[in-house]
């Protein structure tokens, strides 16, 4: 079985076992798009071009879980002194946001690790109805006039990115940063505010 006959395989395991099409490109760290082009095969349509991307090996280990944390924070606090984003030292976050779900272990750890509060985000693309609204768990820490520090996995599009940076101005937030393992989109930043991440995924045609 060819890499593609296997993910179209797990996609399509996820999809039997209950997983909405959303949830299943968190799972495999790709686009909507190709995620329906995996679930529907539609004869003819040239399949989209994407990364796909598995770090179970150290996603499945608390320990490596946690390195990989430290590491994110540095190279955002790294990047951070050495391009001196805003005006003087760098603005250290108060809250770190994790984007639902991959982003919520690792921000957990990220806040705790720095002694930082913690908050999670539920994208609108997880909400039931017509008019989804993206969401933040009334369960953890507040946002309004906190600098948060936003934590996710994968920049796939940028889509939940931009739309969880104007989540957080709008409820009187400041976001300081974004913080990626993987960066498909190879970002500086997002609606004026820094993308940073351990490693960037570039596809060469």
């Amino acid at each position: 079985m060819s890499s593609l006959e296997e993910l179209i395989a797990k996609a399509k395991t996820l999809q039997a076992s209950g997983h909405s099409p959303s949830q299943i490109a968190d799972e495999l760290s790709l686009s909507m798009e190709t995620i329906t082009w995996l679930l529907t095969q539609k004869k003819g349509a040239e399949a989209p071009k994407d990364v796909h991307i598995d770090w179970s090996a150290v996603s499945s280990h608390a320990d490596m879980l946690s390195d990989i944390c430290g590491m994110m924070f540095r190279r955002w606090f790294n990047e951070c002194e050495a391009h001196r984003w805003g005006s003087g030292e760098p603005e250290l976050p108060t809250v770190v946001v994790g984007v639902a779900q991959s982003g919520i272990p690792l921000a957990t750890l990220i806040a705790a690790q720095q002694d930082l509060k913690f908050t999670m985000y539920y994208p609108k693309k997880h909400a039931p109805g017509d008019k989804p609204v993206g969401s933040m768990s009334d369960n953890f820490a507040t946002i309004t006039g906190e600098r948060c520090l936003i934590v996710d996995d994968v920049i796939t599009s940028g889509n939940t990115m931009r739309e969880l940076v104007d989540f957080l101005r709008t409820h009187g937030a400041h976001p300081v940063g974004i913080s990626v393992i993987f960066d498909k989109r190879a970002l500086r930043e997002i609606d004026d505010v820094p993308v940073c991440s351990l490693f960037k995924v570039s596809r060469i045609d």
